[in-house]
């Protein structure tokens, strides 16, 4: 079965457009015959257009639709705009979560490899309540709180944080077992169905030097006790390894490090591996990957923006059965 890839297209105010047409220009058309972008036609063509890309689009109903060779097949949603590169908040929100509901709803159709999305700002998933796309899709799968993944992967080395996109100040009290062993047991679960393999996981402390293991270091009351209790059940996790050295080398003997907080792996790993890396939500029903960067809203107009995270993503999906 030739199994569909889904992209959303993500935030108007952004990019998106600009990366979506310049990894069109570089897969084949057997992959381009494969995929399905959600956006709106009118705003998408006027973009693309302004950019000076000759891609030919077509609108078209359902995944089901057959296209002519080599068009970009779109799936409309409605976007009220005046300016294609300055769609207001309200209407960006809206277009945004029902481009959302509809990849959510196609991806769990058999026929689907996986979804990617594009960047999306945070604030435009306020009124969800949810604080990022991982989260926002987790809620609409049938998965364990706090149970999903956020994985920055790399054919080399891939990183994740224990806690996603909150505030420094509220990590604290959300490093806890339960946390632990849940996010540790959906990244061992989910390198061996994709990866075909038994990850070696190394786990960060949280503070400096791994607070020299003080009695009250969340290192030795929680971390550390957590490490030696998944041991026991047979996964390969170690540590807890100090974060200001670690990324020297240490990180080559690993397939995966798990850090505590959002920076403390992504500022590194991305140091090393720039845009060549896509970010994969772990444990849903169905595949979701992004590329590992935002809505560059600096960079609009621009063409200057770099595709080669978007080209990941797709490469990815690709590959997977």
């Amino acid at each position: 079965m030739n199994k569909k890839i889904i992209i959303i297209g993500g935030d108007p105010n952004s990019i998106n457009s600009e990366i979506i047409c310049k990894v069109w220009r570089k897969i084949s058309s057997k992959t381009r015959d494969k995929i399905y972008l959600i956006t709106n036609y009118n705003m998408f063509k006027a973009q693309k257009d302004k950019l000076n890309f000759k891609i030919k689009l077509e609108k078209v109903e359902n995944i089901s639709k057959k296209s002519k060779l080599n068009n970009l097949k779109i799936l409309d949603i409605n976007l009220k705009f005046k300016n294609p590169f300055k769609v207001p908040n309200k209407e960006s929100a809206n277009f945004v979560i029902e481009s959302l509901n509809l990849a959510h709803k196609l991806a769990l159709n058999k026929e689907i490899k996986g979804i990617i999305n594009c960047p999306i700002k945070k604030i435009l998933l306020k009124k969800t309540k949810k604080i990022g796309v991982t989260e926002f899709l987790a809620s609409k799968n049938n998965v364990e709180k706090d149970s999903e993944v956020m994985l920055i992967y790399n054919k080399k080395f891939s990183v994740s944080p224990l806690t996603t996109h909150i505030n420094i100040d509220k990590i604290t009290k959300r490093i806890k077992k339960d946390l632990l062993v849940k996010k540790i047991k959906t990244i061992n679960k989910s390198f061996k169905k994709l990866f075909n393999k038994n990850p070696k996981i190394c786990v960060l402390g949280l503070n400096p030097h791994n607070s020299e293991y003080s009695k009250s270091s969340k290192e030795l009351k929680i971390i550390k006790p957590t490490i030696l209790s998944l041991k026991r059940d047979g996964l390969k996790v170690f540590g807890p390894y100090s974060a200001d050295t670690v990324f020297i080398k240490d990180y080559k003997f690993f397939d995966m490090i798990l850090g505590m907080y959002h920076d403390q792996v992504l500022g590194p790993f991305k140091s090393i591996f720039k845009f060549d890396a896509i970010n994969i939500t772990l444990g849903l029903q169905y595949i979701r990957v992004s590329p590992d960067h935002g809505t560059a809203t600096n960079l609009i107009k621009k063409n200057k923006a770099s595709p080669l995270s978007l080209l990941r993503c797709v490469e990815f999906l690709n590959k997977i059965n």
